[in-house]
């Protein structure tokens, strides 16, 4: 039986996910955080040096990243090709979003959030407009030119189809759907209406639903 190895507030929704989606039947080890350093348990760096999730076990084997994760969930499980496009534009296009969601846009997304977390830190008084003009510089001048195209590349793609790769759920949805749901809380996403309906219809599928009280 797989074992997915879940670090609460973690990437590993997605794959509880994917695997309801298969419906591959499977077992939640649940790890928590350290309230101080944020970290997982040494526990979890003994299912991977990393201690980080997702991870998952199956048999014998030990898969870690996302990515690579439902790449192999799929070799193994999607026997009919459910969730994988097979050839043409829509093979390129799986693969395309499949590695430019942690690739290209979660680095921009988890840059955001640490220069935010900072800002909040205690912080010498005459330190503090030193340090926010600073971090507004760096999301000014750095992230938002590089992440507004990534949106607005997003949210076109997302108004000529359903789903990333066409008219059917696809892995690379699996994938995409955690940095935009992370987005969702942190930007205001009012001008991209596609984005917010693909946001929508992912949280409205059963699969999805079902994992909600397991992750």
């Amino acid at each position: 039986m797989i074992t997915v190895h879940h670090l609460e507030k973690s990437r590993s929704q997605r794959i509880l996910w994917l695997l309801e989606e298969l419906a591959v039947e499977y077992e939640v080890v649940e790890y928590k955080r350290d309230l101080a350093t944020f970290f997982g348990p040494e526990s979890l760096k003994e299912i991977h040096p990393l201690g980080k999730s997702p991870v998952i076990t199956d048999g014998a084997l030990t898969i870690a990243e996302t990515g690579a994760i439902i790449e192999y969930l799929l070799d193994q499980y999607d026997t009919e090709n459910r969730l994988r496009p097979t050839s043409g534009q829509a093979l390129l296009d799986y693969r395309y979003w499949l590695h430019f969601a942690e690739g290209s846009l979660m680095p921009l997304l988890v840059m955001t959030l640490v220069l935010r977390k900072v800002s909040e830190k205690p912080m010498p008084f005459f330190i503090k407009p030193i340090a926010k003009m600073l971090m507004r510089k760096i999301e000014e001048n750095f992230i938002s030119p590089r992440i507004e195209p990534q949106f607005s590349f997003i949210e076109e793609t997302l108004g000529k189809r359903t789903w990333f790769t066409g008219e059917a759920l696809s892995g690379a949805d699996i994938q995409m759907s955690f940095p935009l749901q992370a987005a969702s809380t942190r930007m205001d996403l009012t001008n991209f209406p596609n984005i917010t309906r693909y946001i929508q219809q992912v949280a409205q599928r059963p699969a999805y639903q079902k994992t909600v009280s397991k992750g």
